[in-house]
């Protein structure tokens, strides 16, 4: 087994109103420190969950990024939680909302999408890949202030200019503006495709290197037919070289297939696993029943072929 050297991440799950972006961000989090499979340096991918995902803390690790001394960097950062566009008197705004935020004090508790750029643009990775799983179904914990509109959305707009000034810069989304993200068990739709493509499925060449295009592609292909059609990821990726992210098997070519045994379950409508009282039963042919207010009987079950 080989190391993946140059490969650094921050991985971030805002946890509080969204408790399953900390399973999330978790489960990429393991899959990229996967000794057998993606192979990053356990002590170069920072995992912030719940109270240590607040926003001074995301803006430390960020700003740790950019002081990397790795000329051959690749960097991979990570947000699962909500994405907002806000406007105000003031204008327009967007804003990622880091564990702890108030909307009554957003310039404080919150991350604006020029000051998220801006911290990027100082990464000086060769590589740099930005995956945001926003826009999660869910009401906010608190409720907008007077004269100020919130509006989910999925990525900062000012994300574009990062990604026209070179080659090895690509952004993801797992949404696009009108839609909601799909939360699963074990994780949602959109990061249950990334742990997939970053364990080789969907690899274009079978020489045990995740590339970029690998990740996009494999996202766009699966998230719409496991969510009903009603979600497709964002995939900003024109102006980049296809660079490899990481190694699928630790520097071998044989896929090791995924690192659980479960079979992965979507919810059938945004935000339903969050609402409903859930009991969970697993019946003797591996599929996954859910009863509980909310819950359809569409409830979409992935069949990957038995345990691994």
């Amino acid at each position: 087994m080989s190391q993946f050297t140059h490969g650094h991440a921050l991985v971030i799950g805002m946890g509080a109103d969204l408790p399953d972006t900390i399973q999330d961000a978790t489960g990429l989090a393991d899959i990229l420190t996967d000794k057998e499979r993606c192979a990053y340096p356990s002590g170069q991918v920072t995992l912030l969950t719940g109270e240590k995902a607040t926003r001074v803390a995301v803006l430390s690790a960020l700003g740790a990024l950019a002081s990397l001394n790795d000329p051959e960097a690749t960097v991979v950062v990570y947000f699962s939680g909500h994405g907002y566009r806000v406007t105000a008197s003031m204008g327009e705004f967007y804003y990622l909302m880091p564990f702890g935020y108030d909307t009554e004090r957003l310039f404080e508790t919150a991350i604006r999408g020029d000051e998220f750029t801006t911290l990027l643009r100082a990464v000086a990775a060769q590589k740099l890949l930005v995956l945001l799983d926003c826009c999660h179904a869910g009401g906010l914990t608190k409720p907008e202030p007077s004269g100020m509109k919130l509006a989910k959305a999925p990525l900062p707009p000012e994300a574009a200019s990062l990604l026209a000034e070179g080659r090895g810069r690509v952004l993801i989304a797992s949404s696009q503006q009108d839609e909601f993200s799909f939360a699963g068990r074990p994780y949602s739709a959109f990061t249950l495709a990334l742990i997939e493509a970053l364990c080789g499925d969907g690899a274009a060449t079978q020489d045990g290197y995740v590339r970029v295009s690998d990740l996009a592609m494999h996202a766009r292909e699966v998230v719409p037919g496991r969510t009903g059609k009603r979600q497709h990821p964002i995939l900003q990726f024109e102006q980049a070289d296809n660079f490899v992210i990481s190694y699928y098997a630790a520097g071998g070519v044989k896929t090791k297939g995924l690192p659980f045994s479960e079979q992965p379950v979507i919810e059938p409508e945004p935000g339903a696993f969050r609402e409903a009282q859930v009991s969970q039963s697993i019946t003797g042919d591996g599929n996954v029943q859910f009863s509980g207010d909310n819950i359809k009987d569409s409830t979409i079950t992935i069949n990957l072929g038995g345990k691994r």
